[in-house]
């Protein structure tokens, strides 16, 4: 699909289908040993002793997002929890971020300390430690005020291995929350709309919520963040990369009606929008209520809901099914959506 293109476009960075294109079509055959998930595991079978059975997880993410402030949030408040998000979607303890900045000449040094704070804000809930880290400046016009690089270390669950390559039909999908609440409150920012409530940003820590659900459902198969091409792509990547289908039950996930109504009104699909702060599961039937009640005992999991599950099929096909029956397919994000939202 890629090789369509003489030069990156926009819409490569959109988190669908060209993003993935260009991932694994471009960057992955060039890097023979990346890890095409949220967050790479990490092993020292050189080590001796308890060391020999260390594992960690290990992310890093990259934060564009405009407008820089936005309600309830800003870019380095989801810079902080993106990648705590990544690290633990592997089932680690998040310890440790690096930070790089690109600071554009001009930006205001009050609005750089109030991204500082923030980051530091969320990541004392999050637990973890900003250890170290790197500043750039370039000039006028050849950044967007600020661009943040975040790279996590955590450690993983001793005996623990997530996989999407063992899901198996009959596992229960559980999404931790409403939709769209991110890109909808970007969007809403940047282009000056009002939709008779405000609508705020996701973006949350969620490695206390993950180390829940593994405690109440420890065959818990893995995680995902949805974050750029929405659930859509997320829920098309993990049927595809690990050969299984699944069917959604369109009633059954949790949109807020002032999100689903901006959805209507600017033409999205609300499958389809970012989330910052939401987290989906892949649990086994018999730990599913386990599962949910964890999800719902959270601060960040309180409008949890099984959404769906992995079924026999056609390799790599969502279907949505609605209120009557009826199914249509669950198309993964093509082209570009919302640019800039995290």
């Amino acid at each position: 699909m890629t090789d369509s293109f003489d030069a990156v476009q926009l819409a490569h960075g959109s988190g669908g289908s060209l993003m993935r294109a260009l991932i694994e079509e471009i960057i992955a055959a060039e890097f023979s040993d990346v890890q095409l998930e949220d967050a790479a595991t990490l092993s020292f079978p050189e080590a001796t002793g308890a060391a020999a059975d260390l594992r960690l997880s290990f992310s890093t993410d990259t934060f564009v997002v405009h407008p820089l402030f936005f309600p309830g949030g800003d870019i380095g408040h989801i810079a902080v929890c993106g990648t705590v998000n990544d690290v633990a979607t592997a089932g680690a303890i998040p310890r440790y971020l690096s930070v790089g900045f690109v600071l554009e000449e001009g930006l205001p040094i009050d609005d750089l300390k109030r991204i500082l704070r923030s980051m530091c804000e969320v990541a004392r809930e999050a637990g973890v430690a900003l250890v170290t880290g790197d500043t750039k400046v370039v000039g006028r016009g050849q950044g967007d005020g600020i661009f943040i690089n975040t790279t996590g270390i955590g450690v993983i669950r001793p005996g623990l291995t997530l996989s999407a390559s063992s899901l198996q039909a009959g596992d229960k999908i559980l999404l931790s929350g409403s939709l769209g609440d991110h890109g909808i409150c970007i969007v809403s920012v940047r282009e000056g709309l009002q939709f008779g409530t405000d609508i705020t940003t996701d973006a949350a820590p969620l490695a206390g919520l993950i180390a829940s659900v593994l405690d109440a459902a420890p065959h818990t198969r893995c995680f995902r963040d949805p974050t750029r091409g929405g659930l859509a792509s997320t829920l098309n990547e993990i049927a595809d990369s690990s050969g299984v289908a699944m069917v959604v039950s369109e009633d059954a996930v949790p949109v807020h009606d002032q999100v689903r109504g901006a959805c209507e009104m600017l033409g999205y699909d609300v499958f389809q929008v970012a989330n910052e702060g939401k987290m989906v599961a892949f649990v086994p039937a018999e730990e599913a209520d386990a599962a949910l009640a964890a999800m719902r005992a959270n601060t960040y999991g309180a409008e949890a809901a099984i959404i769906g599950e992995v079924v026999e099929g056609a390799a790599g096909r969502v279907a949505l099914r609605n209120t009557f029956g009826a199914t249509r397919i669950m198309d993964t994000l093509v082209g570009e959506q919302l640019p800039r939202i995290c």
